[in-house]
């Protein structure tokens, strides 16, 4: 099979870059930045690219790669950080901005490439960085130009190409265009994967992981876990599945008893509903460090899970997580050794996790997935188009849409709002044009009117985006009328909450949860 091999220099968006690579129905690999390039390696690659990285190339510390990459003779295609790497290592000059270039750009052509073919001239491209290209390496030649910066240049001698933006991202126009260009067109690459390929390769590597052992899954109902939890059942006896719902106390309204009932229709013979509410709320009690209370409820889910695991289940079991790359890489944990923490996953930096991980006693199928594949994945094991279609709920639930120390009261607001957005959302038919919604509850008050008396109140925010990834967002663009409409019902229906806000943050920079 045919495949395009990823160089990871630490990028948040490595794995996207593999991931579009693969829509084509290419089979793409991710490396470490180190690697090298031996023959085993390139066996059946077609092509090479370097992602993007949080590191300047001037930076002590720096990912460098093999230099013999430029010698193979295979098509490099160098993304933002790979492509100033490609310059420097070429004898150019990256030079440092004085101000960071993030979002739309627009990009003008210099002269003609097959990396372009069929894009029209002036398209507005996504740029991430902090380093630009002072001067192009030796041999190269500039092919493109953004407003303010060279956005491409290749090397014929050596079939290298460097560009600054990231076509991998959703909101880069034609980047799709772009890649496709590069592995099916300059590349060569014949198609060959695809959804079913994925599915039939888990189903095997899940039984040969599991032998004869019982696997619980911590499930949510949620997309992620109910297609993990279909997964397992496809692959295994039902006998040998056992699926575990927490409710923490801090999940949405109604949430537990539309869970109990989508369980059920699964066909699982082991399904065990569990009231925690009271341990979790207890152990987050007077926490306000986001970190801190990913953490708490991290261990809090095994150590619940191990008491009522051991009244349960005899022997050892492995357990099974709903993990997705974004889960992953946003955690740190993405390919290589140089990937930041944006912000740790409960499913992958508690301790507990992480040492159940080290031990290989952890099962995450959707590990190499973003969360529109999930929802494909899902559709292909028989999950029911609702809960496919349902949006993101982060597996700390309410807790990390609390911003602050955690309280009954708090969740009981946060719950009736959002139930009101929500509902609201899908009575107006706007809830499947949005791939997330939901509100925030602020740590700050603010002085209101009801009627003649003074009131202070809690500050809501409501935060709509629209994605198909979860790497990049952009804010949902509402019409005046109801946004209005649904601040009022809040505020109204709604006591203790005195001010309704609208969050307009794009992602970058912005996160999609506040924390």
């Amino acid at each position: 099979m045919d495949r395009i091999l990823v160089f990871d220099f630490g990028s948040q968006t490595t794995q996207l870059i593999a991931r579009r690579i693969r829509d084509f129905g290419v089979y793409s690999d991710i490396v470490t930045a180190e690697t090298r390039c031996t023959e085993e390696l390139l066996d059946g690659v077609k092509g090479i690219i370097l992602s993007g990285s949080p590191y300047s190339v001037y930076e002590d510390g720096a990912p460098v790669p093999d230099k013999s990459i430029y010698e193979t003779g295979l098509p490099v295609l160098g993304i933002c950080y790979g492509f100033q790497r490609m310059t420097a290592d070429h004898g150019g000059k990256v030079e440092a901005l004085e101000k960071t270039e993030y979002g739309r750009s627009k990009i003008s052509y210099v002269e003609d490439s097959p990396l372009f073919k069929d894009i029209p001239d002036k398209f507005v491209s996504w740029m991430s960085h902090g380093d630009s290209i002072g001067r192009v390496g030796d041999d190269f030649n500039v092919i493109a130009k953004s407003e303010h910066h060279t956005a491409c240049a290749r090397n014929d001698k050596k079939n290298l190409y460097g560009i600054q933006f990231h076509p991998e991202v959703t909101h880069c126009e034609h980047g799709t265009d772009v890649l496709k260009n590069f592995v099916i067109g300059i590349c060569g690459a014949e198609t060959g994967w695809d959804m079913d390929t994925y599915l039939k390769q888990e189903i095997e590597e899940v039984r040969q992981r599991t032998g004869d052992k019982n696997v619980l899954l911590l499930i949510s109902g949620g997309v992620d876990s109910t297609v993990v939890g279909g997964l397992l059942l496809k692959a295994l006896e039902p006998s040998k599945v056992h699926l575990m719902y927490i409710d923490t106390g801090m999940m949405r309204k109604d949430e537990s008893a539309e869970v109990a009932i989508g369980l059920k229709r699964l066909g699982a013979e082991n399904l065990y509903l569990i009231d925690a509410s009271e341990r979790f709320l207890s152990a987050l009690a007077g926490v306000s460090d986001p970190e801190e209370k990913r953490r708490i409820i991290g261990d809090m889910f095994i150590k619940v899970q191990e008491d009522e695991i051991n009244k349960r289940l005899k022997g050892d079991y492995l357990l099974a997580q709903g993990t997705l790359y974004t889960d992953l890489i946003e955690s740190g944990k993405g390919v290589g050794k140089k990937a930041q923490v944006i912000k740790s996953h409960h499913n992958v930096r508690s301790p507990l996790v992480e040492a159940k991980r080290e031990a290989g006693l952890i099962i995450e199928p959707l590990g190499k997935l973003y969360k529109d594949e999930v929802r494909e994945l899902g559709r292909k094991v028989g999950i029911d188009d609702h809960i496919i279609r349902r949006h993101p709920f982060p597996g700390p639930g309410l807790a990390v849409r609390i911003l602050g120390d955690i309280t009954e009261e708090k969740c009981d607001l946060l719950r009736e709002a959002d139930h009101i957005f929500i509902s609201e959302l899908k009575s107006r038919g706007l809830y499947d044009k949005i791939w997330q919604a939901f509100c925030v509850l602020l740590p700050i008050k603010s002085v209101g009117v009801a009627g003649d008396l003074r009131e202070y109140g809690f500050v809501l925010a409501l935060r709509a985006i629209t994605s198909s990834d979860g790497m990049t967002a952009d804010v949902y663009p509402f019409e005046t009328k109801d946004i209005l409409e649904m601040s009022s019902l809040i505020t109204n229906s709604v006591r203790g909450i005195g001010r309704v806000v609208y969050d307009v943050s794009s992602k970058p920079p912005a996160t999609i949860e506040w924390e």
